[in-house]
């Protein structure tokens, strides 16, 4: 099931934008953006959900 909502990563939420970048640094935004995050596995979203929170953290300790 392939929507058709065309992502501009420049008119996103920094949350977001950070979402992307780890999923792009994983290799797996091509995914994303083609078939949406749907696709992705439970241990793909985990690894970027937990990548997220540590950098989140990283961030508030600066």
């Amino acid at each position: 099931m392939k929507k058709n909502k065309d992502i501009d990563l420049h008119q996103i939420s920094p949350e977001e934008q950070l979402k992307y970048e780890i999923a792009e640094e994983l290799g797996l935004l091509d995914r994303v953006l083609e078939n949406g995050w749907r696709t992705l596995s439970a241990k793909e979203t985990g690894r970027i959900g937990g990548l997220v929170t540590k950098r989140k953290r990283e961030m508030n300790q600066e």
